[in-house]
């Protein structure tokens, strides 16, 4: 997978994760950056700004680094974590959403990510940037039917709570003690009906403007906060 930017590219370095190919603009002055790379013994690839050119596409800042694709976790690995709080993406479709919410999920210390296999985002350079390395200390399950997952979790102690604006109750309402697994609907879907269904409780978030909707990123850190609340 290629990935690229400074902030990404410190976070897999700090990790220790391989890298199998590095490549740096001519005048790179990163002195973190650069201490990391030597300290992993890495020898870049130096390239001036016409040969960069083909990377412009992406917000490289001067470096591109190759590295394995994304480890996705099992979800067996979340399910006898005490007082866990997961977070449970509903076929999420952009990327920068995704990223976003994995940042979050890494500032608050969720314990973890659910996301489908098909018809939904996954990890990609996209996700790595915008995730500002948040994403090498996230881990996201990934899971062939998203539904069968949820009930899983149930039978393992965990309360599913779920996101729509009809039949909710205001988020600060809910109790979020004990096992969460938090459910963030799609941008243009919101939750499936099956999905929703499983949901022991559904939160709505007030709206008092005009606007009767938020950006899923700005949705999922608001609820992420208030369920972390209860582990403080």
């Amino acid at each position: 997978m290629l990935v690229y930017g400074r902030n990404v590219a410190k976070e897999i370095l700090k990790n220790g994760k391989k890298v199998n190919k590095l490549i740096l603009q001519d005048g790179f002055d990163d002195e973190s950056v650069l201490s990391l790379i030597e300290k992993q013994k890495i020898t870049p690839i130096y390239l001036d700004k016409s040969e960069m050119h083909k990377f412009d596409k992406y917000s490289h800042q001067g470096i591109i680094l190759y590295v394995e694709d994304y480890k996705y976790e099992s979800l067996d690995a979340f399910l006898n974590i005490d007082n866990a709080k997961i977070v449970i993406l509903d076929h999420l479709e952009d990327p920068h959403n995704l990223g976003a919410i994995i940042r979050t999920c890494e500032a608050a210390g969720i314990d973890g990510v659910i996301i489908p296999k098909d018809r939904s985002v996954t990890v990609n350079s996209t996700v790595m940037k915008t995730s500002a390395g948040a994403l090498e200390n996230v881990k996201i399950a990934m899971v062939t039917n998203l539904n069968r997952a949820i009930e899983e979790m149930k039978k393992n102690g965990f309360w599913i709570v779920g996101t729509d604006m009809e039949n909710s109750t205001d988020y600060r309402q809910i109790d979020y003690g004990g096992k969460i697994g938090l459910v963030i609907g799609s941008e243009g879907f919101g939750m499936s009906k099956r999905t929703k269904e499983l949901c022991d409780f559904i939160a709505c978030i007030p709206m008092y403007g005009k606007i009767n909707s938020l950006n899923a990123s700005v949705a999922a850190g608001i609820m992420i906060y208030e369920v972390i609340r209860s582990k403080q």
